[in-house]
């Protein structure tokens, strides 16, 4: 569906993206993860056919973004991160100015329009006003809004920011039935739980280059430990306290607010801290994440 060989993207003398390789089959769901300015945005507008690449070679179905653009955007489906909905508009109307876009015929696109407000579950909000919907609503409507033209890629930068924990998973669910129905996904998203919920696999991306790229277990199994264990301690104290306790684990990270410790057992690494009279504010023995895949591969969270 998606195929990129040495794909390079520059401004002027700044090279955004350095040559990456990226395939992506049908249905799977592929994520671009990295920090702010890795070349994510970037590489998406590409893909997305609305940013020309200074290049490589880059095929989305098949065809040449260069020469096939229309035909490209009209078998696409974009969810922007911002939701950009008509505030003049009610629901149903958003969607029917949208799919008439697409050329589509009134009554494709009023057929459309019901079954995805079934689909979002926003079928009793059709006549609502945009501003009256919350947050979660919005998005579920953007979505919606995204998949007008019966796409066989979806697009989605960042689907679920600033969502509650609710409407994250209502959403959550909806992409996975999208899955399940052979639509291919293609997402950001700052959220590793989301990254490890909904891809196949991912990339991960840094200055530019892909720094890794697997499933999210894969990654996990190759970068990190089984187990981490968290320490707090107080403000200042964390890089002293590190030194102190380097030999106990076969990594740790130093955060401003934590200790990570990553090995095979955490239970027995705090034992083992509390053993040489530390005395921590708090502990926490966890499983490892791809945000620890994140601090190893690029030295920072993903939100900084």
């Amino acid at each position: 569906m998606i195929l990129a060989r040495g794909l390079r993207k520059s401004f002027g003398d700044f090279e955004a993206v350095r040559g990456i390789d990226v395939e992506v089959p049908r249905g799977m769901a592929f994520g671009f993860l990295g920090p702010n300015g890795a070349g994510k945005s970037s590489t998406m507008r590409m893909i997305c056919c609305v940013s020309p690449v200074s290049g490589g070679e880059l095929r989305i179905l098949g065809l040449d973004p260069a020469v096939d653009g229309p035909q490209i955007r009209s078998r696409i489906g974009v969810c922007p991160q911002e939701d950009t909905l008509d505030t003049e508009l009610n629901v149903a109307e958003n969607l029917y100015v949208y799919g008439r876009y697409f050329g589509l015929p009134r009554g494709v696109v009023r057929e459309r329009i019901a079954e995805l407000l079934d689909f979002v579950q926003l079928t009793d909000k059709a006549s609502a006003k945009v501003e009256d919907l919350s947050g979660g609503m919005k998005r579920r409507l953007t979505i919606a809004r995204s998949l007008i033209n019966s796409p066989e890629i979806l697009i989605l930068d960042e689907p679920t920011t600033g969502l509650d924990p609710q409407a994250r998973h209502v959403i959550w669910d909806r992409l996975f039935r999208l899955k399940q129905q052979g639509v291919t996904l293609v997402l950001t998203t700052h959220y590793m739980d989301e990254a490890e919920q909904l891809t196949d696999r991912l990339v991960v991306m840094d200055h530019g280059r892909i720094v890794a790229e697997g499933s999210p277990l894969e990654l996990i199994s190759t970068y990190s430990s089984r187990e981490v264990a968290e320490l707090r301690f107080g403000i200042g104290e964390h890089e002293g306290v590190a030194a102190m306790v380097e030999d106990l684990a076969d990594r740790i990270e130093v955060l401003p607010d934590r200790l990570l410790m990553y090995g095979e057992d955490g239970e027995r690494i705090l034992e083992s801290v509390h053993a040489r009279d530390l005395k921590p504010a708090a502990t926490l023995v966890r499983r490892s994440s791809l945000e620890d895949v994140f601090l190893r591969l690029t030295g920072r969270t993903l939100v900084d």
